[in-house]
């Protein structure tokens, strides 16, 4: 569907809307790859962790786990909490 204007007026208004949700979009990219890198670094840790008593202990690893698990919760809720302010 084809959308017709009827002056160049209209033309730069829609341009400008374009340009604005094309800069809302990246804005909002940026924003997912850095909670993505966020939540993906120490996760990745954390099974590291994890393996590494796995192969000595596993009640270790379950206590390491879940005790790493509390603590990134803990720092996300906090990261939200300032983000919203």
């Amino acid at each position: 569907m084809v959308k017709g204007y009827t002056s160049f007026e209209e033309i730069d208004k829609r341009l400008k809307i374009l340009e604005l949700q094309r800069e809302i979009n990246q804005e909002s990219l940026k924003l997912n790859i850095q909670n993505a890198r966020v939540d993906l670094v120490p996760r990745l840790f954390r099974n590291s962790i994890g393996t590494n008593f796995t192969q000595n202990d596993t009640l270790k690893s379950l206590f390491i786990t879940f005790i790493s698990t509390k603590a990134l919760n803990f720092i996300r809720s906090k990261r939200r909490s300032r983000n919203r302010d």
